[in-house]
């Protein structure tokens, strides 16, 4: 039933904001064109503002799903018509707050004291309002300049009802749709609501936080604020302010005399590393979420909040993605098959040489441009249309990393336009692939696992022993073993000897007992006669 009632929300707010309009100019079918000039509110309901306003709103009405949503796209000025991006920029941190009663309350049944006895200093009026959670400023009594981060009150049921939404269009497009199991729907869904939880769990995010701030403690390219987590809670995050630029204001870092190249590669280069180094990214560097440190303007420096989408890769994630974007960029498409191959993206059984070659035909017009202009977004939806014929399928644990590196490519381009995605990145790859396959990485290895060993070394007598024991015991049984079957098969040859011995008796007795001498001797014995031929069939049936 709520699902129900939910899908007639988001029908009449697509109604409301006349939604359809953006489906008018993509090239459907004359029947669907038809269908569409015939609905009824076309003629009821009026367009009452730009295109891009009504998307903004109609996103804002449906709530922290379509926020987050229509955030990621915010990003992808190279994809979205400028007047589009430019408004939905604004689902970055400026949603509508709730009322700050609300929060003044939460702050204060969750750590248990009123704000003026926690905070020397509370700011009531929001600083920034986003899809989960709104943010206050306060002043600690030991001095400190602080954020306090409280999570929307009644935002988990308004989640449930999207997501069990979500989850009925994906069981849909599972049954419904020829592609749909090969793109996973469900598990793509699961993981989204997974990271939906993780934002919920304010303690989670300051443990994120944490994380990165010891990964990029002494950085020069990335500060991570301090947690307070005596202040910290469920629903409650206290955390060190930071003053900067926001990076979507373009303008006032230009009048800074900020480097904006340096800052669109550094971005770059905080990718790569939290990646391949760490395997620990932050997966949510929408534009609000990121701030140019003040007096950096040489050498910039990015301040990074908001930490409750985190994504992690495996060693083996690492090295599939490592070595795919190597083989791509140096044209090496049998590379770029044969990894989709071992990696387990297609069945096994794929022709190697069809796949290269479909491969090569998306690939090569792209590569006619400079670097500098190809788009990450662009290649990838030119894989997934060739992944049809394959049955490739869409891989849930990257998902988190794609959205982000979508991100970074729209943030990088947003800041330099000539920023070469590519010569960036590729001298970081090669280090990292060198580091975990050459003579280094084995020697890493080694001194890794080095403790280990030398803690087993005093057992390995041990353990040699009891091996050799259990090698001379399970040899001892299967000898038992052998044996026992080869008695079995003896005595069941005994057996089968002695049927067919007192069969052939029986049968040159019955020969015998037909002529007249037997007949005159049984008469003489019948009875032993009687006694004998059931003793004999007693032993045939045994």
């Amino acid at each position: 039933m709520q699902r129900l009632f939910r899908s007639l929300k988001i029908g009449f707010i697509f109604i409301r904001y006349r939604l359809d309009t953006f489906v008018e100019p993509l090239p459907l079918p004359w029947y669907l064109k038809v269908f569409l000039y015939l609905l009824p509110w076309r003629y009821l309901v009026p367009v009452r503002a730009e295109r891009g306003v009504r998307l903004r709103l109609a996103l804002e009405s449906l709530g922290p799903v379509f926020i987050k949503f229509g955030q990621v796209l915010s990003t992808r000025r190279d994809l979205l018509p400028l007047d589009i991006a430019d408004e939905l920029k604004y689902l970055q941190d400026r949603v509508p707050a709730f009322p700050s009663r609300q929060a003044v309350s939460i702050v204060e049944k969750a750590l248990g004291q009123p704000v003026e006895e926690l905070f020397a200093e509370f700011d009531a009026k929001p600083l920034a309002s986003a899809s989960v959670a709104q943010v206050h400023t306060a002043t600690l009594y030991s001095g400190e300049k602080a954020v306090v981060k409280v999570i929307r009150p009644g935002i988990e049921k308004t989640i449930k009802k999207d997501m069990a939404l979500l989850y009925t269009f994906a069981y849909l497009l599972q049954a419904l749709w020829s592609e749909g199991k090969r793109l996973h729907p469900i598990e793509v869904v699961a993981d989204y609501e997974q990271s939906l939880a993780d934002e919920l769990d304010l303690r989670k995010e300051a443990a994120n936080a944490s994380q990165l701030r010891r990964n990029f403690l002494d950085s020069e390219v990335l500060y991570i604020p301090e947690i307070y987590w005596d202040y910290t809670r469920q629903n409650v995050l206290v955390m060190e302010r930071i003053s900067g630029i926001p990076v979507s204001d373009i303008e006032e870092l230009q009048s800074q005399n900020v480097n904006m190249k340096l800052l669109a590669e550094r971005g770059v280069e905080v990718f790569f590393t939290q990646v391949f180094r760490d395997s620990f990214f932050h997966a949510d560097m929408h534009p609000g979420n990121i701030f140019v440190a003040h007096n950096s303007a040489e050498q910039p420096k990015y301040i990074a909040v908001d930490f409750g989408i985190i994504g992690s890769l495996t060693l083996e994630d690492q090295s599939y993605l490592a070595r795919n974007l190597l083989a791509f960029f140096t044209r090496d498409y049998r590379q770029v098959a044969q990894l989709h191959i071992d990696s387990g993206w297609v069945p096994a059984d794929t022709n190697v040489t069809a796949f290269e070659t479909a491969i090569r035909s998306v690939c090569e017009p792209i590569f006619e441009k400079p670097l500098k202009d190809i788009s990450f977004g662009q290649v990838l939806l030119g894989l997934f249309q060739t992944a049809r014929r394959f049955n490739m399928e869409v891989q849930p644990q990257l998902v988190l990393l794609q959205k982000t590196l979508l991100n970074i490519e729209g943030l990088g381009r947003q800041l330099y336009p000539e920023l070469d995605l590519w010569q960036t990145g590729k001298p970081f790859l090669e280090a990292w692939m060198k580091e975990r396959v050459g003579p280094k990485a084995a020697v890493k290895t080694i001194i890794a696992q080095a403790p280990d060993w030398l803690e087993k070394l005093p057992q390995l007598p041990q353990l040699a022993y009891d091996v050799l024991q259990q090698s001379k015991l399970q040899n001892s049984l299967s000898y038992q073993l052998v044996e026992q079957q080869q008695q079995r098969e003896l005595q069941l040859g005994k057996a089968k000897r002695k049927k067919y011995l007192l069969a052939g008796g029986l049968l040159v007795s019955a020969f015998w007992f037909g002529s007249e001498p037997a007949r005159l001797l049984l008469q003489q014995i019948q009875w032993q006669g009687w006694l004998l031929g059931l003793a004999a069939l007693y032993v045939v049936s045994r």
